[in-house]
């Protein structure tokens, strides 16, 4: 759901910005990652649902069998967080775009999108790192993970740091 709301609030500011050479564009591609990331929402809660279900009804029988019904649910949920990481990238991307070249006046949006879609992204990267870990799965999952978070990182590093003054 953050990458969904960054990413809406990627489009709500582009809209704001007619400056932007590209503007429809940018909002139309941050509209697609919002849909897309509130679809995975629910996605993300059936895998995990599924892990769970398989802890708990693999409890009796074939040891192999019951590694495996964890390890394919497992991957499963891996695969939901690294399509969550993949776009909390391209959301950080388009919101650092959207700083750079937009107005003024919606920067404060788009600084919070960067920020929420970088942290989305490693959360959901370091969760595929544990499933696949867990579940046996294929370590290029790990770094197709974590190159979505050197993305998002790179996005993050387009916003300059701002101090705030604290007053007593």
């Amino acid at each position: 759901m953050t990458v969904s709301f960054a990413a809406a609030l990627v489009a709500m500011a582009a809209r704001y910005s007619s400056q932007l050479t590209h503007g429809e564009g940018l909002v139309e591609a941050a509209e697609q990652l919002s849909s897309r990331a509130a679809d995975l929402a629910e996605a993300d809660s059936a895998a995990y649902a599924a892990v769970i279900e398989a802890y708990r009804t693999t409890g009796h029988g074939d040891t192999v069998q019951r590694q495996e019904k964890i390890h394919s649910a497992l991957r499963g949920a891996a695969a939901v967080a690294l399509e969550v990481a993949q776009l909390g990238a391209q959301t950080a991307t388009l919101a650092a775009q959207l700083f750079v070249e937009g107005k003024r006046s919606i920067r404060g949006d788009a600084v919070t999108a960067v920020l929420l879609a970088e942290s989305a992204t490693r959360s959901a990267a370091y969760l595929v790192a544990v499933d696949i870990e867990a579940g046996g799965g294929d370590e290029g999952v790990v770094r197709q993970a974590e190159r979505s978070v050197e993305i998002a990182r790179a996005a993050q590093a387009q916003i300059p740091a701002v101090t705030v003054p604290v007053t007593s």
